[in-house]
């Protein structure tokens, strides 16, 4: 296959990848919840200095999120090692910021 061709099969990908993410979001099935996923499971954004999906680096990373069925983020309960009972949060947070 020709670089060119390539080029256009990848980009055709990715936004197939991009329209399917976005819909998600926009249908009102899912929301993201901020502080819920465990290191290296997020579904985006793990702040400063991260990637993607995959990217945090500590549980319960207060500024990475996970897709979650719609209404269910804020009465998530998540119980982190130190025994220390936390809720899912539909803004980033402070919380279990990995140490800069």
């Amino acid at each position: 296959m020709s670089k060119a061709k390539t080029i256009a099969v990848l980009g055709a990908v990715s936004a197939a990848v991009a329209a399917n993410a976005t819909a998600a979001l926009a249908d009102g099935d899912q929301e993201k919840c901020f502080g819920v996923s465990l290191a290296g499971q997020n579904d985006c954004k793990a702040g400063p200095g991260t990637t993607c999906a995959g990217s945090s680096t500590v549980d319960y990373q207060g500024n990475a999120w996970k897709l979650v069925p719609a209404g269910t983020c804020e009465t998530m309960e998540i119980t982190d090692a130190s025994g220390k009972m936390m809720k899912g949060s539909l803004t980033e947070t402070e919380m279990n910021l990995p140490a800069s």
